[in-house]
C-alpha cells in the first residue's frame, strides 16, 4: 500500500482526512483496504489519535455525502488552484484504488472535483481537464484489472 505524508497544517490534514473518509463512505460501506489506507495516512501524518479524526477512522461516526462535499469546498475554498485540485484528486484516487474497485458514487465524486477544477490562462480563456482525468482513470482501472485477471 502506498500512502504519503501530507505537507500541510494539521487543520488541512484533518480536512483532507474528512474528505477521504467521506469518499470511503460514499458508496455506503468502507472497505477493509480503504480503512487500512486511511489509518496509515492518518498515522503517517500524526493525526490518528486526534479527537476529531479518531471516531471517524474507527467507524464511530461517519461522514455522509453532503458533509463530504462541504469538506471539499472548505478544503479547496472558492478559487482553488490547479495544484490543490490535482493533490485532492490524487489523494482520493489513492483511496478509491486501494480496494481495487471504483464504484459509481466514487467516480461521480472524482468527476465533481474535476468540474471544480476549471483553470484560466492569462487571456482569461478557461478550460476543463476532464478528458485527461477520464484517460488517467481508465488507464489506472485497466492496470488494476490486468493485475486481477489470470494470465
Amino acid at each position: 500500500m502506498i500512502t504519503k505524508t501530507i505537507k500541510a497544517s494539521n487543520h488541512s490534514i484533518q480536512n483532507l482526512l474528512k474528505i477521504l473518509i467521506g469518499a470511503a463512505w460514499i458508496d455506503g460501506k468502507v472497505q477493509r483496504e480503504e480503512q487500512t489506507y486511511l489509518y496509515e495516512l492518518a498515522k503517517q501524518n500524526g493525526v490518528a489519535d486526534d479527537p476529531e479524526i479518531y471516531p471517524l477512522l474507527h467507524g464511530l461516526r461517519k461522514i455522509n455525502t453532503q458533509q463530504c462535499y462541504k469538506a471539499i469546498h472548505a478544503y479547496l475554498g472558492d478559487k482553488p488552484s490547479h495544484a490543490d485540485c490535482q493533490e485532492l484528486l490524487e489523494a482520493i484516487s489513492g483511496l478509491i484504488y486501494s480496494d481495487g474497485t471504483v464504484g459509481i458514487e466514487e467516480a461521480k465524486l472524482l468527476t465533481k472535483i474535476q468540474e471544480i477544477e476549471v483553470t484560466c490562462d492569462v487571456s482569461g480563456i478557461c478550460s476543463n481537464n476532464m478528458p485527461d482525468l477520464i484517460y488517467t482513470l481508465y488507464q489506472r482501472w485497466v492496470a488494476v484489472l490486468d493485475k486481477q485477471l489470470p494470465s
